[in-house]
């Protein structure tokens, strides 16, 4: 019974939100009060069994990448690119492919909070986006598209937001401004399941002394981040600084940068990151494939990929269908 109580409490909340927005500032306070009642129940309700036990936002990791197939860096080494963005878009659906070479710049997203940024040594894969937020997410790098007056740094805020379990009545800020434009009133409700309210030092401190040293670090770090988000007083700098590790992760030799995935739908992509905010993807289509194919349609759509380290200290990171016009980037 307490349990639906504080359920439909969020879903009040969260419609009173809906309702009152574009109305005087006076009802801010009320809601911001309500907000904070809320959250507070919840992190009474969820006890410690059940806080070690709560799913990932996104649970992708490198043992989802199907390495079968998968060619070293020289595959396919003579090959002369052709820019992706220019191939017919398959309506907000990504592009849709034909047989040869393609690379494009786009822009991507961390979604591993306090981890370490690509470095140069870096290999990454290929693998889809799981996990109990992998919907919400899709959604948000879709909508981004049809959105370009959305800076990148506020989506990739609301991203760490959504990889932290926020809670939506804890949201404040440009982080929920940009989460009321990109997203649909039954998106946004889609947040409270699995989510955490601040939790106390304390609990904290309990939780992490059951968890190992790398995993006490992305616990914290999202804690932090959810903290920080609920105050209304942040930079995209704050967020940052708790998201990303300074130095870097030791790259794995079995795993080249520039390593080749052999993608589920026939054709082979490969990353190279500059940063977690732009990524450089090439695409290979074998004619075979499209032969095969006999006039069906071949996406390319990368709101649903991932691009995959083999370090596990490192970021993985969300890819888009957005190029990033006249970016350099060597490797």
């Amino acid at each position: 019974m307490k349990r639906n109580r504080i359920t439909g409490a969020v879903i009040l909340a969260v419609a009173f939100l809906f309702n009152i927005q574009g109305a005087s500032a006076q009802f801010g306070g009320l809601l911001d009060k309500a907000s904070k009642a809320v959250a507070s129940k919840g992190s009474k309700v969820l006890g410690l069994d059940k806080l070690l036990k709560e799913p990932e936002a996104i649970s992708t990791s490198f043992e989802d990448v199907n390495r079968k197939g998968e060619q070293m860096p020289d595959f396919q080494n003579t090959a002369v690119y052709k820019p992706l963005e220019n191939l017919q878009k398959n309506g907000h659906d990504g592009y849709l492919l034909e047989a040869g070479h393609f690379e494009m710049t786009n822009k991507s997203y961390c979604l591993k909070a306090g981890t370490y940024a690509p470095s140069k040594g870096d290999g990454y894969m290929y693998a889809p986006t799981l996990g109990k937020k992998r919907d919400v997410v899709i959604a948000i790098l879709k909508s981004a598209e049809k959105h370009p007056e959305v800076a990148q740094s506020d989506i990739q805020m609301l991203l760490w937001t959504i990889i932290a379990k926020t809670k939506f009545i804890d949201y404040s800020g440009p982080v929920k401004e940009t989460a009321l434009k990109l997203l649909t009133a039954e998106q946004i409700l889609h947040l409270e399941g699995g989510a955490l309210g601040v939790l106390p030092f304390d609990v904290v401190q309990k939780a992490k002394d059951q968890m190992p040293p790398a995993v006490q670090t992305i616990f914290e770090a999202e804690n932090n981040i959810r903290q920080l988000v609920s105050s209304g007083n942040y930079s995209y700098a704050d967020f940052e600084q708790y998201a990303i590790l300074a130095g870097m992760a030791e790259p794995r030799t079995d795993v080249p940068s520039g390593i080749w995935t052999l993608h589920p739908d026939g054709y082979y992509v490969r990353y190279y990151p500059s940063g977690y905010a732009v990524t450089k993807v090439q695409v290979y289509v074998p004619q075979e494939l499209i032969t095969k194919l006999n006039g069906k349609k071949l996406v390319y759509d990368a709101t649903d990929d991932i691009a995959c380290p083999a370090n596990t200290g490192s970021q993985r990171l969300a890819q888009t269908n957005e190029p990033i016009r006249d970016y350099m980037l060597s490797h």
